[in-house]
């Protein structure tokens, strides 16, 4: 479910009135893993994410990947919503049964989790930990940026809860002809991403180094870094973009626009 609806009473001009809205849903989701070989399974709370509910295998596969936890489909066995109990919300935690091949990244947990906007890490020390993980090389293509001011009504167009809600993020893919290849609405941006990069994952997809990925807000390092591991070679925004977000882009070699609008964009990452 995306949206919920809600009781209010509207304000215009002094005139009050009881009315329906209908709001963004968000709510926890707990990602747990079961890992070992087989005579000694162990079972492990990784992360607990807000989240819209829905597309949530991809979401959590999304997220395993571009963390660095997985590398390929054939990492995990199984991934499943837990059943309910009496001390969890149904369909709010999700077991990901690990393949015995996988060994726990520590290196990868020990760093807490640093794609969260407000961990205030070193920006140095990111961009180098995210490139000496990627997996592809991304390289340079060429496009009619002038497709990039059709984008933004695409996206609009397709944006169903946020047009019901007016408070959901969304990221969306799209081919270098401007078509509409996929998109994923979430309240976290972080998490709209990882449910596209999540969906084509599991579909071996990746890299998607033919692809456009549009965001619906400002562009953060959280989603270039997301981004890069996908090899995704061109990020255009509706906002701005952060300073930490273009440094990456040019060290990953990733295309940034932001501003993006009808016949108009900025350019972040001249040649």
């Amino acid at each position: 479910m995306l949206a919920r609806p809600f009781p209010i009473i509207r304000t215009i001009d002094d005139l009050s009135q009881p009315e329906m809205d209908v709001l963004a849903e968000e709510s926890p989701l707990e990602i747990r893993l079961i890992f070992g070989q087989n005579d000694h399974r162990e079972e492990k709370a990784l992360s607990v994410t807000m989240r819209t509910p829905g597309d949530d295998m991809h979401l959590v596969l999304g997220f395993l990947f571009t963390e660095g936890i997985i590398d390929q489909p054939s990492d995990v066995l199984e991934i499943r919503h837990c059943e309910q109990t009496p001390t969890e919300a149904k369909g709010n935690v999700i077991k990901v049964w690990m393949n015995p091949h996988w060994i726990w990244p520590r290196q990868s947990m020990d760093r807490n989790f640093y794609t969260t906007s407000s961990c205030g890490v070193c920006g140095k020390s990111s961009i180098d930990a995210i490139h000496s993980r990627c997996s592809f090389s991304i390289q340079p293509i060429n496009f009619q940026h002038s497709l990039l001011g059709t984008l933004p009504e695409k996206l609009r167009i397709a944006q169903i809860a946020f047009k019901h809600t007016g408070g959901i993020h969304a990221s969306a893919l799209f081919d270098l002809k401007g078509n509409l290849i996929s998109i994923a609405e979430d309240v976290g941006r972080h998490n709209a991403l990882d449910k596209i990069i999540g969906k084509a994952f599991v579909n071996n997809q990746l890299p998607l180094a033919q692809n456009i990925l549009l965001v619906s807000g400002r562009l953060s390092f959280e989603l270039i870094q997301k981004a890069a591991t996908a090899g995704i070679p061109v990020i255009a925004a509706i906002g701005a973009p952060s300073t930490l977000a273009v440094d990456l882009a040019k060290k990953m070699n990733i295309k940034c626009f932001g501003f993006v609008k009808e016949n108009r964009w900025n350019d972040y990452t001249p040649e």
